[in-house]
């Protein structure tokens, strides 16, 4: 995978949040992030599986910092159905509570 394990190159506990707003994310210098914007809050899990160990909850209308997007477990809520899980340093989260499209904006190249 693309993604960089950002908590293990701090050296932070597990149990601290992995997703941080704009501005205070920590990215390799090397790898391209996207902004993205969930229009409610939303969990970030370590697989793109919704029963996948969770790891920290992203609240809505905040904007975080995303690096890829992968096919995961189909997901239905709000009238949206999709497969799409958005990555972020340490986890994913279903791309149907994301606004924009339905790879919350991120672009085709940017797959995981």
């Amino acid at each position: 995978m693309r993604r960089t394990r950002v908590l293990a190159a701090l050296g932070v506990l597990t149990a601290a949040v992995v997703v941080a707003p704009v501005g205070t994310a920590v990215a390799a210098a090397d790898e391209t992030s996207y902004s993205v914007v969930p229009y409610q809050n939303v969990n970030v899990r370590k697989l793109p599986t919704k029963d996948s160990a969770y790891l920290a909850t992203l609240t809505a209308g905040q904007t975080y910092q995303a690096y890829c997007w992968t096919h995961g477990q189909t997901i239905t809520d709000n009238g949206y159905t999709n497969d799409i899980w958005i990555g972020f340093a340490d986890g994913y989260s279903s791309a149907v509570y994301f606004k924009g499209d339905a790879y919350a904006n991120l672009p085709a190249s940017a797959q995981c």
